[in-house]
């Protein structure tokens, strides 16, 4: 699946060191077979946290939950077309259906559209946390983990909440030795967060966190172990 672009703190820290080297993001996953935006290189520092505009031969829109298309500047669901998006899934009907509507893919990302027709990726929709009615995209808090010098990765995903239906809570893998603590990442997010975005419980692993065979994040392994247990399993 597409990815959020680079922190921009980390584009600028390349930009630092290498001027001269031309960064850009870009946008794309397996179902698009190629990048379907991208950021023109001269545009890429003045513009960190985006991932462009469409290439001339897609086309981006940003839809609500039922369908509909939103205007620029408010977030909602990408939803991609272009010679580069595949026709559907190999033999597999169902999911064909459920993800590709008038030659449109629906990526499952949240983001949206500025006025100049840049595309900013905020999160997967199923990253998204709902704490009480307040969207917290994960990558967010994920990157204000991560400048912590004494981390080494993070992740961070919704946990169940019988008040609030869910909270925040990260995995966070220390720099060894570092004696890192979870009241001083609290502590570090509250500083740069908006208070309901902070983590109110944090994992600290001494373990990498769980990835598939190509690096890629497995949340889901993460959510399981936050989920209460259910109370049927062992009847």
């Amino acid at each position: 699946m597409a990815a959020p672009p680079c922190p921009p703190e980390v584009l600028d820290q390349l930009h630092q060191w290498l001027p001269d080297l031309r960064l850009s993001n870009c946008y794309g996953a397996t179902e698009t077979t190629s990048p379907v935006t991208v950021m023109p290189a001269h545009l890429t520092h003045d513009h960190l946290d985006s991932v462009g505009p469409p290439l001339p031969v897609a086309e981006v829109l940003i839809m609500d939950p039922q369908g509909r298309e939103l205007p620029r500047g408010e977030v909602g669901e990408l939803w991609l077309k272009g010679p580069m998006v595949v026709e559907g899934y190999w033999r597999n009907a169902k999911a064909t259906a459920d993800n590709f509507i008038g030659g449109y893919w629906r990526s499952g990302d949240v983001g949206y559209m500025d006025a100049q027709g840049l595309v900013y990726v905020k999160d997967r929709y199923k990253d998204l946390i709902n704490r009480g009615g307040y969207k917290i995209y994960s990558v967010e808090v994920e990157n204000c983990l991560s400048e912590h010098p004494d981390v080494v990765e993070a992740a961070v995903v919704g946990t169940p909440c019988p008040v609030l239906g869910e909270r925040v809570h990260a995995f966070v893998v220390p720099r060894a030795g570092s004696g890192l603590s979870a009241d001083a990442l609290q502590a570090f997010c509250a500083e740069r967060l908006a208070d309901y975005k902070v983590p109110e419980t944090f994992t600290l692993e001494t373990d990498p966190l769980p990835r598939n065979a190509n690096g890629k994040l497995l949340k889901r392994h993460l959510r399981e172990r936050v989920r209460p247990a259910d109370p049927k399993a062992n009847a």
